[in-house]
């Protein structure tokens, strides 16, 4: 059965950073790409960032672009995204998924495995 656990959030001022961390098991996922989500209160699901297998395909949402960093670790089984300079409109529960696809013409557009989805950690950013 797979398991995918997040964890790192929390508490931080504007222009801060965290580091989220999403640890998956129950088979190798080294073959699957994964990505980190966000919802905040009243607002849609995001597609934050994405990761390929290899990690050699990456994906961020545009608002974000240059301050958030995903990466992977696949002897680990697990996937981070190191966020910088953080604002308070990033303030959102993140998801991870461990089992994601995703095209980015002309518009992105991201399938999810729904077995796969982690309980979320709640990142509050304060002005």
């Amino acid at each position: 059965q797979v398991q995918v656990v997040e964890s790192g959030g929390g508490l931080v001022q504007a222009g801060g950073s965290l580091r989220l961390s999403c640890a998956a098991s129950g088979r190798t996922f080294s073959s699957d790409a994964m990505g980190w989500f966000r919802q905040a209160p009243g607002k849609e699901r995001e597609f934050v960032a994405g990761i390929s297998g290899s990690g050699s395909r990456i994906y961020y949402l545009d608002s974000v672009k240059g301050r958030f960093n995903i990466s992977r670790d696949n002897a680990k089984n697990t996937v981070y995204l190191q966020m910088n300079d953080l604002k308070p409109e990033d303030t959102a529960v993140y998801h991870c998924n461990a089992k994601i696809a995703w095209e980015s013409r002309p518009v992105v557009v991201v399938t999810t495995a729904e077995d796969y989805w982690g309980q979320g950690t709640q990142v509050t950013v304060s002005s």
